[in-house]
């Protein structure tokens, strides 16, 4: 019987049924078709491509930005009995020449390659030279310069179609709004491309974003109270917040470990080495690290820094839990982030047009973070899926924002920023307000102003609050001269002339969620943990023999579903979720004979 999606899945990747669109996907792409494919983190995007690869005659070709993750990638593929293999710099010249000649004779049905390797002629050349099964573009929205991640590398990417018109091509994203899913399309020539968008929803995924008080201290609560051991991503928005914040968190107790593009090449690959491989290690991280990530237990992304885009968020929390086992997406922000990313935006080289979209996205950020409501229903409308009320695991529908009326404060705050001269930042201004006889209110003469002191009867945290929630809504908009100054708007007007009034979000003392979100163990009697963790420990041997992540031998899931149907034999093992005929024939014997040895103890 010749193979088809469902008995390729079966034998070669152990699963038993597909997921979403992932059937109509692969059967699209083994017709020839070109596709267009939106799927969020943890959606099994890979299979989509893999599958019609190892079913059409001929190579299928990845191209990927993820140079430093090709490797693992390769030897997950490795473990499933898929001939794989990679190009691209870390190569020596020997092992470039020994993958080509694999290429060229047949020996290879997935090779992966780099945007920048891909384009030129000599690979092009050796491309034509033999059958191809299929091209799959990963992380698509490279491609658009109105994404959060652009690659000048992948503009020359329309080529395929240009000089490969009969092989299909599919592109992949987990995050692209219209605008970046039309650019995509536009780029890459998939005019004629069937879309297949799939929900954002991550229900597992618990959002909580709450205001800056002391970031390290809310942090470390957070840490000990909800995810102690646990693997987990931090997000800092600089290269000198990331190693002071890895190296405080080592000094609590925690392995933490720093990644950023500055670190040196060999220490960046060796962290994320550890982090993939080694259970329990925190990642203290810029945005250059997690794309392409697929260690599926990663319990928590946290931000300490506000993230510039919903875009760049969505992507950065969906690397949480990836086995759909609960997770927390974290966050912490103030003012002080909003006034920073401002000031880069309007002094960054891009066209007003770019600088007015990036405006756009981060005053959508903002909203996220100030509503009221539900953060998942407002995540998931960004994305045009229209949402079905309250989700019941976010802060906004676990711990519901009371609002007040907060009128007079608005126009006290309105009032000093005016009387000031719209030439000074939050702190001085607060200091204004409260009254406040330092050096520098001193020395512009601001304790005559009318409005000093004016607002003694607030603490400098809730008019911190105000000034926040004051430039999110627009009211009050920072400099562009880099200094943080704050400056009215026409949008206040109506306020300060009584006319309108205006509530905002009363901010509330963070709430954690020890019940729900402590360090993630599976739900076991107590007779089933002895071989809970002796699988857990036999996998981790085997990983460390076969030089790959624990995960790659087999997931959580797998393990705990041994667990539950005790298999004894190699067609019962056959028949766990996650154990395909290639894995059986290598790991079978070892796992079969442990869970024997716990059946005939017991």
């Amino acid at each position: 019987m010749s193979d088809t999606p469902l008995t390729v899945l079966e034998r070669v990747f152990g699963y038993h049924s597909f997921r979403g669109h992932q059937q109509a996907i692969i059967e699209a792409l083994w017709r020839g078709e070109d596709a267009l494919v939106l799927m969020p983190t943890g959606g099994g995007k890979s299979l989509c491509y893999q599958i019609p690869a190892l079913l059409r005659s001929g190579t299928g070709v990845v191209i990927s930005p993820l140079i430093a993750l090709m490797q693992d990638q390769v030897d997950a593929l490795h473990e499933l009995g898929v001939r794989a293999g990679f190009l691209n710099s870390t190569l020596s010249r020997e092992d470039t020449l020994a993958t080509e000649q694999a290429l060229l004779n047949g020996q290879l049905d997935l090779l992966y390659i780099a945007p920048e390797r891909l384009t030129q002629p000599r690979m092009l050349s050796l491309l034509k030279q033999i059958p191809l099964a299929l091209f799959a573009i990963d992380e698509a929205h490279c491609v658009s310069q109105w994404g959060h991640d652009f690659r000048s590398e992948y503009l020359q990417l329309g080529l395929l179609h240009e000089q490969f018109p009969e092989v299909p091509r599919i592109a992949l994203t987990a995050t692209a709004d219209m605008r970046t899913r039309t650019e995509i399309a536009q780029r890459l020539e998939l005019g004629s491309a069937a879309h297949f968008v799939s929900s954002f929803d991550r229900p597992n995924i618990q959002y909580r974003i709450t205001q800056k008080s002391n970031a390290r201290q809310q942090l470390l609560r957070f840490l000990r109270n909800e995810h102690p051991g646990d693997a987990g991503i931090i997000y800092c928005l600089s290269r000198n917040k990331v190693e002071t914040t890895a190296s405080w968190l080592q000094q609590q107790g925690f392995n933490a470990l720093p990644y950023h593009a500055g670190l040196p090449v060999a220490q960046r690959r060796d962290n994320q080495q550890r982090f993939l491989r080694e259970d329990g290690i925190i990642m203290v991280a810029t945005i250059a690290f997690g794309m392409g990530i697929d260690k599926p237990d990663v319990r928590f992304v946290a931000h300490l820094d506000l993230p510039k885009s919903i875009e760049g968020y969505y992507q950065e929390t969906g690397r949480a839990g990836r086995d759909g086992e609960p997770a927390t997406a974290w966050l912490v922000y103030g003012v002080e982030d909003v006034i920073k990313l401002r000031q880069m935006l309007e002094s960054s080289a891009g066209s007003e047009e770019h600088k007015r979209s990036e405006r756009q996205k981060l005053d959508a950020m903002l909203g996220l973070c100030e509503i009221t409501g539900c953060r998942r229903h407002a995540l998931l409308n960004y994305f045009g899926e229209p949402g079905t009320g309250a989700c019941g695991n976010c802060d906004g529908c676990l711990h519901p924002a009371r609002t007040w009326d907060a009128t007079e404060a608005v126009r006290k705050a309105l009032s000093c920023v005016y009387r000031t001269g719209q030439r000074f930042g939050v702190n001085h201004l607060i200091d204004v307000l409260r009254g406040s006889e330092n050096e520098k209110v001193r020395q512009f003469g601001h304790q005559h102003l009318s409005t000093y002191g004016l607002g003694t009867d607030l603490p400098a945290a809730s008019w911190r609050s105000i000034f926040r929630q004051l430039v999110a809504r627009g009211l009050l908009r920072v400099d562009v001269e880099g200094y943080g100054s704050l400056h009215l708007t026409e949008a206040c007007r109506p306020i300060l002339r009584g006319e309108e009034t205006i509530h905002l979000r009363e901010d509330m003392k963070e709430a954690t969620e020890r019940s729900r979100s402590r360090r993630h163990q599976p739900a076991l009697p107590e007779e089933d943990k002895p071989l809970w963790e002796a699988l857990r420990r036999l996998r981790k041997q085997l990983a460390d023999e076969h030089g790959v992540p624990p995960y790659v031998i087999f997931n959580d899931r797998t393990l705990l579903e041994m667990v539950e149907k005790r298999p004894l034999k190699d067609n019962e093992l056959l028949s766990v979720t996650g154990v395909g005929e290639t894995k059986l024939e290598r790991f079978g014997d070892d796992f079969l004979e442990l869970i024997r040895e716990h059946e005939y103890a017991s």
